[in-house]
This record gives structure tokens, sequence and C-alpha cells, in this order.
């Protein structure tokens, strides 16, 4: 069994953007309150959402992500292209996630990733023990991991978590993704509400959330559009890689 912490190349984590401290929360919560999620979608429904990929203020490829609701379970669709410094990279994901009434929160059940071009590669990777262990398949090898408290999630699972957070008002917390050849941990803490002017929408109210860790990210979420991601920063020591939210639709209530 794996238990070492790797990090992800700045290239990639552009590409997978749209994710031991318990948080933090400046809300008090009835138990029946966490019992169930605090948006849940009461029907079948979908969002959908577009964004543009820049590399150092470059226009590189783009990214497109739907999710598909029916109550406590969701599929989450992602794929991006992208051609950075002349590589040309496609990316695809379907996540299936849903939500523990045991422990409160958005858990990955399983995902299927598939990369061609930079780091080219076929990953499944399932969960059990509510998220504290996975198994990953890359290319027919197998590897496992896990954590001793803290969920294992996939790079959408861990963004629906966070617009959980957020919802619950918690200022700071902890989250884990299942990288490639690694688990990552990181601490995200939520930052004053700011403005700024986001076309096609204009002034928008954002939410940034900092992450700290193997990855350093920072995240806006919009209240006035269902507290989606709107943008993301990657914070590379060479690379500086962002997503921006260019359209965005939904049919949940």
């Amino acid at each position: 069994m794996r238990h070492a912490i790797g990090a992800t190349t700045p290239l990639m984590s552009i590409l997978i953007l749209t994710s031991a401290l318990v948080g933090v929360s400046n809300r008090a919560f009835a138990s029946d309150e966490l019992a169930k999620p605090l948006d849940l979608p009461l029907a079948s429904c979908n969002r959908i959402s577009h964004y543009a990929i820049y590399l150092s203020g470059i226009h590189t490829g783009t990214m497109s992500r739907t999710e598909t609701w029916q109550g406590k379970t969701a599929v989450v669709s992602s794929e991006s292209k992208a051609s950075i410094l002349g590589i040309g990279t496609q990316y695809q994901q379907r996540a299936e996630l849903s939500w523990s009434d045991s422990t409160h929160e958005w858990l990955t059940d399983n995902f299927h990733q598939k990369v061609t071009g930079f780091r080219s590669r076929d990953m499944r990777a399932s969960f059990k023990e509510a998220g504290l262990e996975s198994r990953v398949d890359i290319d027919g090898e197998i590897d496992t991991y896990s954590s001793k408290t803290i969920p294992i999630r996939d790079v959408d699972t861990l963004a629906i978590q966070i617009r959980e957070y957020l919802l619950q008002g918690r200022k700071q917390f902890a989250l884990i993704r299942q990288a490639s050849d690694a688990i990552e941990p990181y601490q995200l803490y939520v930052q004053e509400l700011q403005s700024e002017n986001i076309a096609p929408w204009g002034e928008l109210s954002l939410i940034p959330v900092e992450q700290t860790g193997a990855e350093d990210v920072t995240y806006y979420f919009a209240p006035a559009l269902d507290y989606q991601l709107v943008k993301a920063r990657y914070h590379g020591f060479i690379l500086h890689g962002l997503i921006e939210l260019d359209s965005y639709t939904s049919t949940c209530e």
C-alpha cells in the first residue's frame, strides 16, 4: 500500500483545476441540518460550465464541466483541450459522487480519467471506507492509498465539497485529492468577499478560497451564480495558470 505524497506538474495542475486539521465553522448546526446538503436538487437537473484556460496570461485552451444531479448522487463529466508550450493535451474525466448521511459530506464513489498528449494515461479509481481508502488502476498498474481521517476525493468532488463548506459558513478546512501517483493534502482558507467585473455577468461578488499544501491555488466562488467556481489561479514558481468561467447554465432550482 502506498502512502507517499507527491506533486503533479504545473501543466497538468492547470488542466485539472475544476480541489489533519478539522475545518472551523462560524455557524452552529443542529444534527438534522447536517444530515443533508444545504443545497440539494430535489429532482434530476444539470449544471453546465465552460472555462477558458490561460498560462502566464496567454489563452491556451478550454475546459467544460457538466454536473448531472439526481437527489443525493451526481455524475460530473469534465473535458479540457489545451496546447501548452507546444504540447497538445486533452483531458477527460467522469466522476460519480454521493452524499454520505453518516459523515455529512460529498464523497467520490469512483472516477475514470483519460489524458492524451502530455503525460498520457488511462486512470480508474474507486473508493471505500467512506473515502478513506482508494484503489487506482493506471494503464493496468494498480496501487492503493489510504488516509487516516480525511476522505480522498477526485478534483470535481473536491470543488463540490468546497462549495458545501462555503454554504455552511466554514472559514478553514482540510481536503485530500487523489492524484495519479500519490494523495495530495490541502489546507483551505476562506478570505474576505471581493468584487470583480467578470464578463458576461458584470460586477460580481466573489468568495476567494486560498489552498496551500501540495499545490497553491486560489479559487473564486460567486454566490450570485449558485456559488459556482468562477475562476481559479494556480500559483507556480515559474508558470502561472488561470481558468475563468465564460458561460454557465443550470436547470437546478
